[in-house]
């Protein structure tokens, strides 16, 4: 082996931090406009369905108070929706239309660092952005708790699996319009049967079995734990989004460099 390859690791921290650099300047321009949606959504989903419709049809669901069952598992739903979706249309925009990745891939740079650069700063964001609806719902009576100091981390980790497969379908779709199958056929039943605004023991038991395997519905159990008590499953819950992350990251890599590179 010769000396200059001696000391390459596979993932160079100097590359990946470069790309996220370039995340981070970009989002500068725009942050405030994306925090604003990101504090007002839940307060438009909790005063519609929290106040709203738990004060009109349902009081309590499985002891809780309806806008606590609501506002905890909406941490779900804003991971999902800013992680897969910017990851799908983000990645699309840069490699079809930008020319982003030809340029980042000139320089020192590989598709795996580029990918994972990629993921780690959605995730980021997304995990941040996802406590935001815990944070309104205490404005509407949840009571804090130690246990909510670890929501950030299920956001987090939960997210990098979601902007994976965003990047992994950005990479594997012809035209960006074909984004809507995905929305409505993967994304839109992920977000429904995920027990956000209402439990899955209710669906038939087939859907039940399939919502067991929905990264979306172990976040939000895992969210509900934490600011009301953890189980023993917990545990496994945390490992599988962590499975799903590293498998779709894989899947995400794959993909990338078969459209940049083969």
């Amino acid at each position: 082996m010769s000396g200059s390859a001696v000391g390459v690791r596979r993932l160079e921290p100097a590359a990946i931090t470069g790309v996220m650099s370039r995340e981070v300047a970009n989002f500068r321009t725009f942050w405030k406009a994306t925090a604003f949606s990101s504090v007002l959504e839940p307060v438009v989903y909790l005063l519609a369905f929290g106040l709203g419709l738990g004060a009109t049809v349902v009081d309590k669901v499985n002891g809780l108070d309806y806008v606590e069952f609501v506002g905890t598992g909406m941490v779900a739903t804003a991971v999902i929706f800013s992680s897969a979706l910017p990851a799908m249309f983000g990645t699309f925009v840069k490699e079809h239309f930008q020319g982003t990745y030809d340029a980042i891939l000139a320089a020192p740079v590989d598709v795996e660092e580029l990918v994972t650069a990629e993921m780690l700063w959605i995730g980021i964001r997304a995990g941040t952005f996802g406590c935001f609806p815990l944070l309104v719902t205490m404005l509407f009576g949840l009571d804090p708790a130690p246990g909510m100091l670890l929501v950030p981390l299920f956001a987090f980790v939960t997210a990098l699996g979601f902007a994976a497969f965003g990047i992994a379908v950005a990479a594997s779709v012809a035209k960006i319009d074909q984004f809507n199958y995905v929305t409505t056929l993967v994304i839109t039943p992920l977000f429904l049967v995920a027990g956000t605004f209402f439990p899955i023991d209710q669906l038939p038991e087939g859907f039940q079995i399939a919502a067991q395997l929905n990264p979306l519905h172990q976040l939000v159990e895992l969210v509900r734990h934490a600011c009301f008590g953890f189980e023993a499953a917990d545990a496994l819950r945390f490992a599988g989004l962590f499975a799903f992350s590293l498998a779709t990251w894989r899947i995400a890599v794959r993909r990338m460099s078969t459209r940049l590179v083969d």
